[in-house]
């Protein structure tokens, strides 16, 4: 098939998890005798991510004004129009490439985009975030996960005391937007990578046949290319803990140090921190025993994990299908996180009933890492692969669907790792 992939996520200076996935896909495609082209944004020079040279296609940089701005932060509320003419002009992108493919497969932050291509278009999108109803994307706001529904409890994103207009312009800039949200997805065909995105998704939008669930992948094959090549940490020594992630509040990195602080940490846990952000200047200066690295290349931060004993997804935020919880799974290392979001269902790629422990809160992980032992790498179970070249057979079956609303999607729903 002639499959042009679609992400305003790429290029970028530091690749997250859903530039990853794309890559993986595109790589994993291409790899099964596929023709694979990927369009991405103008912000950044292609050659500042390696991978979009090595994908195996061509790279068309035509996303414009995923950053602009809008002046939302300095007005204090969300603009109602702002994500509908982006959506518009991605959506233009897409038709001026879309009669060269037969698929047009989008993985990006304005899923309302679906709303303004034609139904006979044979698109499709993944959903990596909760961004469909959530115009953060994250659902976590003033330090807690949001639950609400109402449109006008986003205000409190824009504005810390929302006056009456800031809360009437940003509730109608939610509802605009998740109106029209809905409205492409009962439009074109939708991929979400955890079954938690859906059940979110329905509090919003009611009960429907909203897409099918595809987990999150990795390329294994460059994980284990990675721990032959590096040797395990030795089990008589201190636990080496490894933590992954951005410096902000809603990734629980402060959250862990302080519970580990106030349950007086041994000196034989040694843990390394790979990541920057806002909290990096502040976290340095209150835990000088701990390594902070900075950013670090994904090839890097994986390197590091496979140094590690433990790797610690510490995110307070609800993490939708998290790839630092898959990589860490696929290099053999024992994995801790809350129960949160979509990471329990990634219990079934652990290749050990105790690979990847999950606890209530952030005070019980903290006790539970102190007192766990050094022990060696587990051996992965080919079966417990979350390949790339697997979800890519599964996403072909629904590339070969004919264009449509989603209940053309329903014979999918036996399909081994495809659930409605």
């Amino acid at each position: 098939m002639r499959i042009l992939m679609v992400s305003e996520d790429l290029p970028a200076p530091a690749l997250g998890g859903l530039a990853r996935h794309v890559l993986s896909l595109s790589r994993a495609l291409v790899a099964a005798g596929h023709q694979v082209d990927l369009m991405g944004n103008n912000d950044f020079p292609p050659s500042l991510s390696d991978d979009l040279l090595t994908f195996g296609g061509t790279f068309f940089a035509e996303l414009k004004g995923q950053f602009d701005g809008w002046k939302e932060i300095s007005l204090g509320m969300f603009m109602p129009p702002k994500r509908s003419l982006i959506a518009r002009r991605f959506a233009r992108a897409v038709l001026r490439r879309a009669d060269d493919y037969d698929v047009i497969h989008y993985h990006g932050h304005l899923p309302n985009v679906a709303l303004h291509l034609p139904r006979e278009l044979n698109f499709i999108q993944t959903r990596h975030d909760q961004g469909s109803d959530c115009l953060i994307h994250t659902r976590f706001a003033r330090g807690n996960i949001c639950k609400s529904t109402d449109p006008s409890a986003c205000a409190q994103c824009r504005s810390w005391q929302p006056n009456p207009i800031q809360r009437q312009v940003s509730a109608l800039a939610a509802r605009y937007f998740r109106r029209e949200v809905r409205q492409g997805l009962v439009r074109h065909k939708t991929v979400f990578v955890s079954d938690f995105l859906q059940r979110n998704l329905r509090r919003s939008f009611g009960p429907g046949e909203w897409g099918v669930t595809i987990p999150n992948f990795v390329d294994v094959d460059a994980l284990q290319a990675i721990r032959e090549g590096v040797s395990p940490p030795s089990t008589s020594g201190p636990l080496q803990v490894f933590v992954a992630a951005k410096l902000y509040p809603a990734k629980g990195v402060g959250s862990l140090l302080e519970a580990l602080a106030s349950l007086n940490a041994r000196p034989s846990l040694e843990m390394t921190i790979a990541g920057n952000g806002i909290e990096e200047a502040s976290l340095r200066e209150r835990y000088p025993q701990v390594n902070f690295l900075g950013w670090q290349s994904g090839q890097q931060t994986l390197q590091l994990a496979a140094h590690a004993h433990v790797v610690v997804v510490p995110s307070v935020c609800e993490e939708a299908c998290a790839s630092t919880v898959l990589e860490a799974l696929m290099l053999g290392k024992t994995t801790f996180a809350l129960r949160l979001g979509g990471t329990p269902e990634l219990a079934v790629y652990a290749s050990a009933p105790d690979q990847l422990q999950l606890f209530d809160d952030m005070h019980s992980l903290a006790s539970a890492l102190l007192s766990y032992a050094p022990r060696a790498d587990i051996l992965v179970s080919p079966e417990r692969h979350a390949d790339a070249a697997q979800a890519a057979r599964r996403l072909l079956a629904l590339y070969q669907l004919p264009p449509g609303p989603l209940k053309s999607m329903t014979t999918l729903a036996k399909q081994p790792g495809i659930t409605a």
